[in-house]
């Protein structure tokens, strides 16, 4: 990869958004007769208020909106953006105008670093990771790619160990590929002058192979599930995700049973005891609406202590109790690999965190996770998912209660 020194190095991240939002919206049709795809609504906001509000959370002061088709119905809502506490400008085009257009419109407006997204995609963003990842890679240019591993959409991106992108390809044709571009791109503005005059072009399929071809597009790879207005068949998904129902997810031994010996395992269901106000902190969080999800490592199935039956009886006695007691246990993913064998679901790997956030369609930025050791915090980290260990001094019943009483 060519070194880019010559760059211009901004003294801090980003505090502008771009968002292309001028398109007709048509495989929303009819939902788009009358409104841009962005103002589609859910739980009676527009999808582009949950953008904005994210922005704004995240430390953005600033949006630019490039905008098409039917661009008054989003200046009446938003104004000057001062009633979301943030400053919107706007940009005007040609409703038949590509992104390429409408970028070189608003190269005047765009400051020497920002963050360019999509209005129809959702994706709950770790700035300050971006950032640090961004600055690492030392280029123009970062995208942010979902790994698509549950394929919930067709691949269109190679990004190799190093976190490069070493193919784009928006036909998705190329053998091989693995994750999709979603945007939330951090770009140097010196990208601009990449653009072509071809005013029907778009912005990602001009600029991005030319970076790919220079080694100087980097990727930040995801496994959190985005959200999307881009079609129909995504909106009942998007419905769910935005409706935010509150979840939490736990560890079990330790956090709900008396954690064994290193080394050694609950095997059967005597072996496992409930811990001092376990079963009526499930009772608050139900109580609350929560979803519960407890995530476990498990080795003693590869250990031989053990069969998957023998943990799925314990699981599902574990659940009954809760029940009895007043608390609904909505799942329980376990790892059954042993220490070493490198797998993607073992904390502090944050693979079960990400298999709960698509069964479920959960927030993890908004999702707590407790444990009661360092491993849990990893993962939790991980996974972008804030964290609450347990203590001989604070027990799972004590963080239920001031989280439900904060909330």
């Amino acid at each position: 990869m060519p070194h880019t020194n010559d760059l211009p190095e901004p003294a801090k991240r980003p505090t502008q958004a771009v968002i292309l939002a001028g398109g007709r919206g048509t495989r929303l049709r009819p939902l788009t007769d009358i409104r841009p795809k962005p103002m589609v609504e859910f739980h009676g906001k527009p999808f582009l208020e949950y953008l904005l509000e994210m922005l704004r959370d995240q430390g953005f002061e600033r949006v630019l909106l490039l905008l098409g088709y039917l661009p008054e119905v989003i200046q009446a809502h938003f104004g000057d953006g001062s009633r979301l506490g943030l400053k919107i400008d706007y940009v005007v085009s040609a409703i038949e105008d590509g992104t390429v257009r409408r970028m070189k419109l608003a190269e005047s407006y765009v400051d020497p670093c920002f963050l360019l997204l999509y209005c129809d995609n959702y994706w709950p963003m770790h700035l300050n990771r971006m950032w640090a990842r961004f600055a690492a890679a030392d280029v123009p240019a970062m995208i942010t790619v979902y790994g698509n591993t549950d394929g919930y959409t067709k691949d269109s991106v190679r990004v190799d160990k190093r976190g490069f992108v070493t193919v784009f390809d928006r036909t998705r044709t190329t053998p091989d590929l693995r994750g999709v571009e979603i945007s939330y791109a951090i770009l140097h503005k010196s990208v601009m002058s990449l653009l072509t005059d071809d005013p029907l072009a778009l912005f990602e399929e001009v600029v991005y192979p030319q970076l790919v071809a220079k080694g100087q597009l980097a990727a930040f790879v995801t496994d959190h599930r985005y959200y999307s207005v881009g079609s129909l068949h995504r909106l009942p998904l998007t419905e769910v995700f935005l409706a935010r129902r509150p979840a939490i997810i736990l560890d079990r031994d330790g956090v709900l049973n008396r954690r064994p010996p290193r080394a050694e395992y609950v095997r059967r269901w005597d072996e496992f005891h409930w811990l001092p106000g376990a079963r009526e902190a499930l009772r608050v969080l139900t109580g609350a609406n929560y979803r519960i999800i407890v995530v476990s490592n498990q080795a003693g199935i590869a250990r031989g202590a053990m069969t998957e039956a023998d943990l799925r009886g314990i699981h599902q006695r574990m659940s009954e109790e809760a029940r009895r007691a007043g608390g609904w246990i909505d799942a329980v993913y376990h790892c059954p690999h042993d220490w070493n064998e490198g797998c993607a679901c073992r904390k502090p790997e944050p693979g079960m965190l990400f298999q709960a956030q698509r069964q479920f369609n959960l927030d993890l930025p908004r999702t707590l996770v407790v444990g009661d050791d360092e491993r849990d915090a990893q993962a939790a980290e991980a996974a972008g998912c804030p964290s609450a260990l347990v203590s001989d001094g604070l027990s799972l019943l004590d963080i239920v209660r001031k989280m439900v009483n904060h909330a």
